[in-house]
């Protein structure tokens, strides 16, 4: 076998991104290139992502973003071995435009087209950063949409949801609490950097769903943000002054206990000996240090991607378009729809 060559392309929100890389003959991943088009700014106004916009901003970008992707990589189209594209989940316009165009691509140039999870390709990525993942690991991953522990036995093979959100993913509360501090969009950075300012311990949000009888694995966010408002509300009727950074980091002290601690407890509980911790929440500063923290104690591997791998883009589908080479997973077909709700065990539509 030599080495092949990977096109991936994701579209599913407000992130326009295309990616390479070389599936090595012993099975390595290596990131050739990694361009990205964000139309964040285009949002900002509305407080968060309005799907038509971020469905013309993939129009606009997709051919743009291709051609500084084959500029980085030194590629050439004609090099392209398999097209891997998020077929879902995400916002349903988005996703058919960048399933369009593999669609395009992968008719084009006479190689296989594969639709895969968008979920899949944040646990993938990391294996551009540390190299292979063991048999078993688990996945904690984090961001506007998605709060949800995997547990993943073989990146390209099967995944299986064993906790998530019942309501407000973890970066949506984020957005929502920087909303009512006046902070801006997305609320992710913003209340990092005020947190850092603040006291942990100065207020006492709620910890949603650590109760005793409740689902063990699964988060809910909309309490805490709720809990935020009401102590603003409060303390604004009170004519006292508010403290941005403390509201910021209780705030913020409350979800990184809530994600660390039920993670590790998964892992203890599954006897899985590695976390992983991506999505774009992965490179906030005190989920990071809360997680190094309590997996040392508890014996466990951590591994967090950098920042740019934790975010959407397209080198962490064609990662997982790799692994799906490399497991000799059966092509999409070429009238393969995109899935706004596929779920996170379909690592390949077919």
């Amino acid at each position: 076998m030599t080495d092949r060559i990977v096109l991936g392309i994701e579209s599913s929100c407000d992130e326009t991104g295309v990616g390479f890389v070389r599936l090595s003959d012993d099975g390595r991943v290596e990131l050739l290139a990694d361009a990205v088009a964000s139309s964040v700014d285009e949002h900002a106004r509305f407080g968060g992502v309005v799907p038509e916009i971020a469905s013309r901003a993939h129009l606009t970008a997709m051919a743009p973003t291709m051609r500084r992707a084959l500029d980085e990589s030194g590629l050439a189209l004609s090099d392209v071995d398999a097209v891997a594209v998020t077929a879902g989940p995400g916002l349903a316009g988005a996703l058919m435009v960048g399933v369009a165009s593999a669609k395009a691509y992968a008719s084009a140039l006479d190689v296989p087209l594969y639709g895969v999870n968008h979920l899949g390709g944040h646990v993938a990525v990391d294996t551009l950063e540390h190299g292979p993942l063991p048999e078993r690991c688990l996945a904690l991953l984090v961001s506007g949409g998605h709060s949800q522990l995997l547990l993943v036995e073989g990146v390209g093979e099967k995944i299986t949801e064993i906790g998530t959100t019942i309501d407000d993913a973890a970066g949506e509360a984020y957005d929502k609490v920087a909303r009512i501090l006046d902070l801006p969009y997305p609320g992710g950075p913003p209340i990092d950097k005020q947190a850092k300012l603040g006291d942990p311990n100065a207020i006492a949000f709620p910890r949603g769903l650590t109760g005793p009888r409740d689902a063990k694995y699964d988060f809910s966010f909309s309490g805490l943000k709720t809990a935020v408002a009401r102590y603003v509300e409060t303390e604004q009727r009170a004519g006292r002054e508010i403290s941005v950074p403390d509201v910021c980091a209780s705030f913020q002290e409350a979800v990184a206990d809530v994600l660390t601690a039920k993670a590790v407890r998964a892992a203890l509980d599954l006897e899985v000996g590695t976390l992983v911790i991506s999505g774009g929440v992965a490179a906030n500063s005190r989920l990071s240090a809360l997680a190094r923290e309590r997996c040392a104690e508890a014996g466990i591997e951590l591994r967090v991607p950098r920042p740019r791998l934790c975010t959407d883009n397209g080198a962490m589908i064609a990662a997982l378009g790799a692994h799906v080479l490399r497991a000799d997973a059966k092509p999409s077909p070429l009238d393969m729809p995109a899935n706004p709700g596929l779920p996170v065990d379909t690592i390949v539509v077919r």
